[in-house]
């Protein structure tokens, strides 16, 4: 039971308008301080999610770059949000996988006392509310290694100058050890309302709603770290653009696929067409076991067991592995990894960086592609996907999330993003091509020109935000450890569930 004090404090009475938003993402460095039970765990936490049983205001309709946090080395990437009035900004991993918006508060007791927490007692506006369905004011989310428990609530909430007066959320009061780590406060959800515990309409779709984004989109740039040996736990992550994209961090085209046709809209899916492995095309599972969920608040790329099995049979010298790790695979480290993926248009490759989670103790690297479901594939029904696509893969494209018509595009990135490996044509499938992308605006007057200006470097207007100009890491071992693993996987079982 919460404390009747803390309850009657969000009983207490809980306003603007904004735009298109690019939200700069932070990574965390995942070097140190995993173990492979931690790892093994965060797996078994992303099987659960979905189903595997073990075994400043802007007017409306223009563009803002919203830096992202990458948070240990590629494993999470965070966004500032505003909760409250007056407002209390926050750190939350922006997470295409689940639709709730939940922040740790003070009156939370299982919380670590270092991280950031909301106290609802400083808002004028916060409201307790009841969920429409269930009428419960206490609600909690299920994750594989724990969960996280706390009050329905209503309040004012910002993110990149978009404001939703009402928004629906949950404030914590429980919370299992190990889901929230450093800056992180809690999660912002980014798929559809059906998937909600809260039974709230997220926070991206309530923008849509009010007619406040230019474009029924989001796009993402996220970084990549896990080559760099002297990242910081807290680094420059990208950008998030709430309301369009951001034309100069692709090149070409965006190549759209729509969404499956279903009853009700859960996670962004799409079907896994082809994938090919070292250049030669693998045979993926179809059908409903071709499903996928193109998963920001994931780190690494599960799969089911035939899917998985067929890429690294492709691979010389890999091996399953067992005991705790079961269900990943491992290769000779001097193997460069290279696989593409395709969903029904271009087949887009994955850094062979991105493949290589590190080493383990038999000398070989851990593979960034497991067996989501553990050495059983699930049966046909029940809308859960097979696949689910992270950071593995979405570092590798710039990556767009279309409300109408339902879609998701996939681009090139720029020299300016990184660059990223050129796409092959694919397999035939339901992609649509639009030249389409929205710049953003970033001199001083606001106007835009679709680049971004080169100075102040992008890197350095985005230091200033994540204010990362004082610490710095501990000394790194020469040889990328199998720790990376565990971080990277980490991402996935907090932003991931299946709502109950």
């Amino acid at each position: 039971m919460l404390p009747s004090s803390l309850s009657l404090l969000l009983a207490l009475a809980g306003i603007a308008t904004a735009d298109t938003i690019s939200i700069p993402l932070n990574r965390r460095s995942i070097y140190s301080n995993f173990t492979t039970d931690k790892v093994a765990a965060a797996a078994e936490s992303l099987r659960f999610k979905y189903g595997y049983i073990p075994y400043s205001q802007k007017r409306a309709g223009q563009s803002s770059a919203i830096p992202i946090i990458n948070q240990k080395t590629d494993s999470s990437y965070l966004g500032a949000v505003s909760i409250g009035t007056p407002a209390q900004q926050f750190s939350v991993v922006l997470d295409t996988g689940s639709s709730d918006l939940w922040v740790a508060s003070t009156g939370c007791r299982s919380c670590d006392s270092e991280t950031p927490s909301f106290d609802p007692t400083r808002s004028s506006t916060i409201q307790r509310i009841q969920t429409s369905q269930s009428g419960q004011s206490e609600v909690d989310i299920h994750y594989g290694s724990g969960q996280v428990a706390g009050i329905v609530a209503q309040d004012t909430v910002s993110m990149g100058g978009f404001t939703n007066t009402q928004q629906t959320m949950l404030v914590a009061t429980q919370l299992s050890s190990g889901l929230l780590d450093g800056v992180a406060s809690g999660i912002m959800g980014l798929a559809f309302e059906a998937l909600a515990s809260t039974e709230s309409t997220p926070f991206w779709q309530g923008l849509l709603q009010g007619s406040q984004l230019a474009t029924p989109e989001m796009s993402f740039w996220l970084t990549r770290e896990l080559d760099n040996r002297n990242a910081r736990e807290n680094e420059f992550g990208g950008e998030f653009t709430l309301g369009g994209t951001n034309s100069s961090l692709f090149t070409g085209d965006i190549e759209f696929i729509n969404l499956p046709s279903t009853s009700q809209q859960t996670f962004w899916l799409l079907s896994m067409t082809g994938a090919t492995v070292q250049g030669k095309n693998v045979q993926v599972p179809t059908g409903n076991l071709a499903l996928s969920a193109i998963d920001t608040g994931t780190t690494l790329i599960g799969g089911p067991t035939d899917g998985v099995k067929a890429i690294y049979d492709a691979v010389p010298g890999s091996v399953a592995l067992t005991g705790d790790l079961q269900g990943f695979y491992a290769y000779p480290c001097s193997t460069e990894v290279q696989v593409s993926m395709s969903f029904g248009g271009k087949s887009w490759p994955i850094d062979p960086v991105d493949m290589n989670l590190g080493t383990i103790p038999s000398g070989q690297c851990l593979g960034g592609i497991f067996d989501l479901s553990q050495g059983s594939n699930v049966g046909s029904g029940g809308g859960n996907p097979s696949w689910v696509v992270g950071g593995t893969f979405l570092k590798n494209v710039y990556s767009v999330f279309r409300a109408n018509p339902p879609s998701i595009g996939f681009a090139q990135l720029s020299d300016l993003a990184g660059g990223s490996g050129t796409p092959s044509p694919g397999t035939s499938g339901s992609a649509t091509i639009s030249q389409t992308g929205l710049p953003v605006p970033t001199d001083a007057n606001g106007s835009g020109n679709g680049r971004l200006s080169p100075s102040p470097s992008i890197m350095s207007l985005h230091a200033d935000w994540l204010d990362l100009s004082g610490t710095t890491s501990a000394a790194l071992p020469a040889a990328r450890p199998f720790s990376i693993a565990l971080a990277l996987i980490v991402s996935s079982m907090l932003a991931l569930f299946i709502t109950q």
